[in-house]
């Protein structure tokens, strides 16, 4: 039996240590509160790989997961990454990002592309076509049923939200506003905003216009979740959506980015409704 097995060295004679695995940690004066490594995702519409950064008007957006030649990508088109911040221009570095949205299949392709981002949004189309193949991506597809037979839901699937006195479109209903903190396994919290602990919104109808774009729905009213009357601490929680034993946490890190999109009547007129949706709605079969 060797007897150097316990000895604590390694056959060259330097000391063995065991190799500590360092938790990521966020950096007080970091502009955001996302730990890096966490972000990778992949686009719902067409399955490739996407990393998702926050924008210098606090808006998620997603870029191709690697650098390109800066000269093979238009002007307009390039982006670069600072302090975890994505910013719509060029640093003057020869390497720079881009936008998936110009390489994703699922959409229409912008007029201008060179030749080797035309090569590389056709890679990403062949990759596409793979999964579609094997099963592995399904794509979203939109809604066929006939109006007069679809039910009309009483749950807003993107409600809008008054908090701090902006209107906010959300991502999903209300209760399944999830926690993007991080927990000590490193996994994303899968808590909800909404608890039975602190205190709830209320819906209410407020004037679908707003000062400076108006905009012309039957009624004029629509239906928003109104978190005004909480507490300025309570909208803050809601605003980074953290639970709320995170939200008593501050330097717990974030896994993904904020739901919370700025509500423009003009670009989310779709997800307008102007009745409650407390009240309770009865199908009606159409007459003969």
């Amino acid at each position: 039996m060797s007897s150097t097995a316990s000895s604590g060295r390694r056959w060259d004679g330097t000391p063995a240590r065991p190799h500590r695995q360092r938790a990521l940690r966020v950096a007080p004066d970091s502009p955001t509160r996302l730990v890096r490594s966490a972000q990778p995702s992949r686009c719902r519409d067409c399955g490739n790989h996407v990393d998702w950064y926050t924008r210098t008007d606090n808006r998620p957006v997603s870029l191709h997961p690697h650098e390109l030649d800066a000269t093979t990508v238009p002007v307009a088109s390039r982006w670069h990454v600072s302090s975890g911040i994505a910013h719509p221009a060029d640093d003057g570095t020869p390497w720079c990002r881009i936008l998936h949205l110009a390489l994703c299949p699922a959409r229409t392709a912008p007029t201008r592309l060179t030749p080797q981002i035309a090569a590389l949004r056709g890679h990403l189309a062949l990759h596409t076509r793979r999964l579609l193949d094997t099963g592995t991506l399904t794509p979203p597809t939109p809604d066929t049923a006939s109006p007069a037979t679809a039910p009309e839901p009483c749950r807003p699937a993107r409600p809008i939200v008054l908090l701090l006195h902006t209107r906010y479109l959300a991502a999903q209903p209300i209760d399944t506003i999830q926690c993007v903190a991080q927990t000590r396994r490193r996994h994303r919290c899968t808590q909800p905003v909404l608890s039975p602990s602190t205190p709830a919104g209320a819906w209410a109808l407020v004037p679908a216009t707003t000062g400076r774009r108006q905009l012309s729905i039957p009624d004029g009213l629509m239906a928003v979740y109104d978190l005004t009357p909480l507490t300025y601490a309570e909208q803050l929680r809601w605003r980074h959506q953290r639970c709320p034993a995170h939200a008593a946490v501050p330097g717990a890190a974030d896994l993904a980015l904020c739901d919370w999109e700025p509500f423009d009547p003009l670009l989310h007129h779709q997800h307008i409704h102007n009745r409650l949706p407390t009240t309770v709605r009865h199908r009606t079969q159409a007459r003969a």
